[in-house]
């Protein structure tokens, strides 16, 4: 597991984008050249700092998305039409181009591989970010940990990391992924469209007997009835582990 930094001494770096792709209509993939990168846990996060020529300068934090280990930070951004920086790093950041990064941030919402519990995930829209560095980290590593994830979008085009989970669960005997479409099913799913409740939790989820880490991200009204769903069900709060946005 690569190193992470320590809190308290975090330094702002400069980042080149190196690529980007499209994720959804309105999401993309930034993948960053971070000299000095000290490496990362699943599930931290970046300060991410603009800075105008006029000396202007805007602050956001995003989830980590790659794998830990190398010198490349993936960030997984949702496009927010009237936001201040988002559109920016959507629309306009170009290969090559500069920002500023500070971290890795955060040690709670995070996995550990030492950690042999299984883990249920839980993710509604762009909150798949953390989640997935924690499937590619599981992946580069080996290890033998089961996942499960359930994942909550409005319709099958805003799903993020679409083509990858799908390989990934096919190859992958101990990754689970479960979709749930709230507006728009597939044509042809044998579920209509609803939002992710205690059914589907109780269904495809960890069982609170077998003591899971619970990892759930998200708007913040989706993480608090997700975490309240797993306290009910039995899972110790303890082990239900939260990110939330918006």
């Amino acid at each position: 597991m690569a190193r992470a930094a320590v809190s308290g001494r975090l330094t702002w770096r400069v980042a080149s984008l190196a690529a980007s792709s499209d994720l959804t209509g309105s999401a993309r993939s930034l993948v960053f050249d971070v000299p000095g990168w000290p490496g990362h846990l699943p599930g931290q996060h970046v300060d991410v700092r603009l800075t105008a020529e006029d000396g202007y300068s805007v602050q956001r934090s995003y989830s980590i998305s790659s794998a830990s280990d190398g010198s490349r930070v993936e960030l997984a951004i949702q496009r927010v039409a009237d936001g201040e920086v988002s559109p920016y790093l959507c629309d306009v950041l170009s290969a090559g181009d500069q920002i500023e990064l500070r971290g890795p941030v955060g040690g709670w919402f995070v996995w550990r591989d030492s950690d042999t519990a299984p883990v249920t995930l839980v993710a509604g829209g762009s909150g798949i970010a953390p989640l997935m560095a924690m499937i590619r980290t599981r992946a580069a590593l080996g290890s033998r940990v089961p996942f499960r994830l359930i994942y909550s979008v409005r319709t099958p085009a805003d799903v993020m990391f679409a083509d990858e989970l799908r390989v990934r669960a096919r190859e992958d005997a101990g990754l689970d992924v479960r979709l749930v479409y709230t507006r728009q099913a597939p044509e042809g799913s044998p579920e209509p469209p609803g939002r992710l409740g205690v059914a589907t939790l109780n269904t495809y989820a960890w069982p609170a007997e077998f003591t899971p880490n619970c990892f759930v991200c998200g708007p913040t009204g989706f993480v608090e009835t997700v975490s309240d769903i797993l306290v009910a069900l039995g899972h110790d709060p303890r082990r239900v582990r939260t990110e939330r946005f918006g």
